[in-house]
């Protein structure tokens, strides 16, 4: 039985890409048209009466953060050396927002494949036999991977010093601390690893991929235990270079602040969205009278790592949040200050939609098996993860001047349009069951 992608999802796909692309322009052309020319009145215009009261509160983008940071660390020549005035670092700001709402979106697709890439390698490095029968939808989505990839890339390029500070030789002129990491913090280093990250995830991801088809005309298993063998080595490659991955594209965002956890916080925020993203997709075919050899049992089961992996990720954000409040270190605090006085919706919003939705919704093992309830479990996920991607990069790059608009709806628009379609086109690249996989019966039979 096969798949073929209906024109319907197809040009929904390019609907998606169009209105995304248009919003974003839009939101890109109406930032840009606030210059230096007519900043002042503008800000004149946004705040009123309160336009000198809130100047001399100092607030900055994530160039004015170097200061303040700077200030923290003792780094008082960073501060010294690279004032800003209001309406500049306002300025800053207003411009950074479009990029910094393009590479929000686009990350967050990528890791929803990455996150399934690991899930996929875990399933065969474990020899597990619940599984099998939703390989070729894990196979889609991993398609992703490398288009992706290559998209946060492009973003990274063109936002260069709009997302990451480090990457604006002034600030790094004036700023110590910058300078010290800049045998890892520099442009050609940064997108080397990029490159190599991409090519060993898409690298095991196509020969993954290619044993799966393999296996299913084969007479013996020799396809299976190349995968299996294959799998296994990924898994330890994937998750050093997951963790430098999340430092050099999100953590740098932040370039004073580290967090020893946080390649665990990023790996756990992934996976849960990537077998949310199956699940959902394994409803959808089902609904379409596909998948007949997907049972209740199967989405149990995906319903239950969703619930699991979102306490997981609870256990982490709570571990990195609390040791680094109560400790009270001024240079690693000022990472949640800044998010609790300005950003106190979308970050408490996300723990609510990541913890406690998933535990209210998700802990009853008979909803588990009910498709619209995990149906709905997974777009409130889904939008807790956003949350958490939006929570981890604008507050550097926008500081208190954030907001759900034209940019950020346009750019989610975009690459959803994107993934939709290179996804949906990959799943009608080969039948939808793995028949070859000699743990197949097992997992057509498997109930819980």
């Amino acid at each position: 039985m096969e798949y073929k992608i209906s024109n319907r999802l197809k040009i929904a796909s390019i609907i998606l890409v169009v209105v995304g692309a248009l919003l974003w322009g839009w939101g890109y052309s109406s930032s840009h048209a606030v210059n230096e020319d007519n900043i002042s009145e503008y800000l004149a215009a946004e705040h009123g009466d309160h336009g000198d009261a809130h100047a001399e509160e100092g607030h900055g983008d994530a160039h004015a953060a170097v200061a303040s940071h700077g200030d923290a660390n003792g780094n008082d020549h960073a501060e010294e050396g690279h004032k800003m005035s209001h309406e500049e670092h306002a300025l800053h700001q207003i411009h950074n927002r479009p990029y910094a709402a393009l590479y929000v979106a686009a990350f967050f697709f990528f890791m929803i494949a990455l996150g399934v890439l690991a899930f996929y390698a875990i399933q065969y490095a474990a020899q597990a036999g619940w599984s099998p029968v939703l390989f070729r939808v894990m196979e889609a989505i991993t398609y992703y991977v490398l288009p992706g990839g290559i998209l946060v890339l492009l973003v990274a390029a063109f936002g260069g010093s709009h997302l990451f500070i480090w990457m604006d030789p002034d600030v790094v002129a004036h700023d110590e601390i910058i300078q010290a990491k800049e045998s890892w913090l520099n442009k050609g280093w940064f997108f080397a690893r990029g490159i190599i990250f991409l090519a060993g995830w898409s690298a095991y991801r196509y020969f993954s991929r290619k044993f799966s088809i393999a296996q299913d005309t084969a007479e013996g298993n020799s396809n299976f235990k190349k995968n299996f063998r294959i799998s296994a080595g990924f898994l330890v490659f994937y998750i050093y270079t997951e963790s430098m991955m999340s430092w050099d594209w999100i953590m740098s965002v932040d370039p004073h602040w580290f967090s020893t956890l946080f390649g665990w916080y990023v790996f756990a925020s992934m996976l849960v969205s990537g077998i949310t993203v199956i699940a959902l997709m394994t409803i959808y075919l089902k609904s379409k009278g596909l998948l007949e050899f997907v049972n209740d049992s199967h989405l149990h089961d995906l319903a239950k790592f969703m619930f699991g992996i979102s306490i997981f990720w609870t256990y982490l954000w709570f571990s990195q949040f609390m040791l680094i409040w109560y400790s009270n270190i001024p240079e690693e605090v000022v990472y949640f200050v800044a998010r609790i006085e300005d950003y106190k919706l979308p970050f408490f919003g996300m723990v609510a939609m990541n913890f406690l939705f998933p535990l209210l919704l998700l802990m009853n093992s008979d909803y588990k098996r009910i498709p619209w309830f995990v149906v709905m479990a997974g777009i409130v996920i889904l939008c807790g993860h956003y949350l958490d991607v939006f929570n981890m990069i604008m507050p550097a790059t926008v500081s208190e001047r954030w907001f759900i608009g034209a940019p950020e709806i346009g750019a989610i628009c975009l690459f959803a349009g994107i993934f939709l379609f290179l996804v949906f086109r990959a799943l009608s690249k080969a039948p939808l069951l793995a028949k070859g996989n000699p743990f197949i019966k097992e997992s057509e039979h498997f109930h819980y």
